[in-house]
């Protein structure tokens, strides 16, 4: 308000300084008298301050046109003039519109309005560096991977934007399955800029699958260094890579330096599996039993496992049954409540032909928590406790539709493996495998219950465990070609356990049968 106020009395002020010269000039008497060339001419004060004004303003005009007609010589010169900067101007305006609408159009999943847009911009901006990026990226969601890759290589040649070349070219080779280029790529990449994640994990995960074991501990060091990974998940690599070197110098013969390299494993990761019957292994081939003791009970202490209880079995490997089972009760009274512990021991008593303590071990496993390998040794007890061919082919057919128990299952794509791996077979994840009980479906039986009529000669018989233990011990087998089929050839244990002994009482409970 007093600023409107000021300008109005500053307008008005004006107008009275303006009226006020006016009247003055008016009123001066005399003029000024121009004579040129034999004309005179007489102007009075006021007309003489009238022609000077607009003498003043016609020179500023004149200059004002000299100057534009200079800078349109330099213009048209190729100089830079106002007038060049203005174009400037105007073509740097279109091309950052271009730039805007190509983002959008790639964001909105229209890869060919996004390259149109990016080929705009980049004649308004002549800025490579912008506009190609923005060109590879719609040209790989528009699956045009020759021009994406086209494109990377241009980004070659700045150091600004090498990095990102590279990285693009090196997910283009990965998408074409040429993974030892794309490795070479991922090294470039990785030396370029050692802090970038993805880089580091695609460098990796691709090390992995070559068995380039030293390299990817070197890149989980990386990682470590960088902050990109924990240091508990980085010691549980480093060990599950240090056991992988092991194995492949294993089959090298080389068993000095796999050695040193599985028990390397086992010291960084006590409780991998595979890691301590491994060095546990190879501590017994050197005479080092009491090591490998050691060495086992720690591991058995963080998960009881069946090669644990077969490495330790390995120790000893001409002992009788009960000696076995003597030398076994320190290690299994580390988990005695653990599944694996009461299926090792029953596996042992069994061995050992006393078949009621079997039964014992085994506990409530078969009502509560039944598997295939539960069931089959219940199958061998009552066997050697002289059941019936009926009943102990009852069991095996239980056996045959029970879940499998824990199995080295691949977390990431739920794969099921038969032996521990670094890499998944399946996903090609990177140490994703783990003991556990495969998820529900996960596993469909080779034989199941199509295989019921050939074990106990009709489906009604195996209906349940009381129906088997009420039938009468049938005479003439329904089924007299099969009728000699004893469980272990139904369902052989595994060849690892702790009971595959000669003198397995499933093979006398058979000679017996025979």
């Amino acid at each position: 308000m007093l600023w409107s106020l000021i300008k109005i009395v500053v307008f008005v002020l004006l107008v009275a300084a303006v009226t006020f010269g006016a009247d003055y000039l008016m009123q001066i008497e005399g003029g000024v008298r121009i004579a040129l060339m034999g004309t005179e001419i007489t102007l009075t004060p006021l007309a003489t301050v009238i022609g000077l004004a607009v003498l003043l303003i016609s020179l500023w005009v004149l200059l004002k046109l000299a100057s534009l007609t200079v800078a349109l010589l330099k213009f048209i010169n190729g100089d830079e003039t106002a007038l060049s900067r203005y174009f400037d101007r105007n073509r740097e305006r279109k091309g950052y519109q271009a730039l805007t609408e190509g983002m959008m159009a790639l964001a909105s999943g229209e890869p060919r309005v996004a390259m149109s847009k990016a080929a705009k911009a980049e004649k308004f901006l002549g800025k490579p560096e912008l506009t190609n990026l923005l060109t590879a990226q719609a040209a790989e969601m528009a699956g045009d991977s020759k021009k994406a890759e086209e494109v990377y290589k241009r980004l070659l040649s700045d150091d600004s934007t090498r990095f990102v070349g590279v990285r693009g070219i090196m997910k283009q080779k990965l998408a074409a399955g040429e993974e030892v280029v794309a490795r070479q790529l991922a090294e470039k990449a990785i030396a370029l800029k050692p802090k970038h994640v993805e880089v580091q994990d695609t460098l990796l995960n691709l090390q992995t699958r070559a068995q380039d074991w030293s390299g990817a501990r070197e890149t989980l060091s990386l990682k470590l260094k960088q902050g990109s990974l924990p240091r508990d998940v980085h010691k549980r690599r480093d060990a599950v890579l240090a056991l992988s070197a092991a194995k492949a110098v294993l089959d090298t013969d080389e068993s000095a330096e796999a050695l040193e390299a599985a028990v390397e494993a086992n010291r960084l990761s006590p409780d991998l599996v595979p890691a301590a019957a491994l060095a546990a292994r190879s501590l017994i081939e050197k005479g080092q039993g009491r090591k490998a003791v050691k060495l086992l009970k720690k591991a058995w202490e963080a998960q009881p496992h069946p090669d644990l209880a077969a490495a330790f079995a390995a120790i000893a490997p001409e002992e009788s049954p009960a000696e076995r089972l003597k030398r076994f009760q320190p290690l299994l009274r580390l988990k005695p409540e653990h599944r694996e512990s009461k299926l090792v021991l029953a596996e042992l008593n069994i061995a050992a032909e006393d078949f009621p303590a079997a039964r014992k071990a085994l506990g409530d496993l078969i009502s509560e928590d039944p598997d295939s390998r539960a069931l089959t040794i219940m199958a061998a007890v009552e066997r050697g406790e002289g059941s019936s061919d009926t009943v102990v082919k009852g069991w095996l057919a239980r056996a045959l539709n029970a879940p499998r128990g824990p199995q080295w299952v691949c977390t990431n794509c739920h794969n099921i493996h038969s032996d521990w791996a670094p890499v998944c077979e399946n996903c090609q994840a990177f140490d994703t495998l783990s003991w556990q009980v495969p998820p529900a479906g996960a596993v469909d039986s080779a034989t199941g219950v199509q295989m019921l009529p050939l074990i106990v000669g009709a489906l009604e018989e195996a209906a349940s465990p009381e129906a088997v233990e009420a039938a009468e011990p049938a005479q003439d087998d329904p089924a007299p070609d099969v009728a000699d089929v004893s469980e272990a050839e139904i369902i052989p244990m595994p060849t690892d356990h702790v009971i595959d002994d000669p003198d397995t009482p499933r093979q006398a409970a058979n000679d017996g049968s025979k």
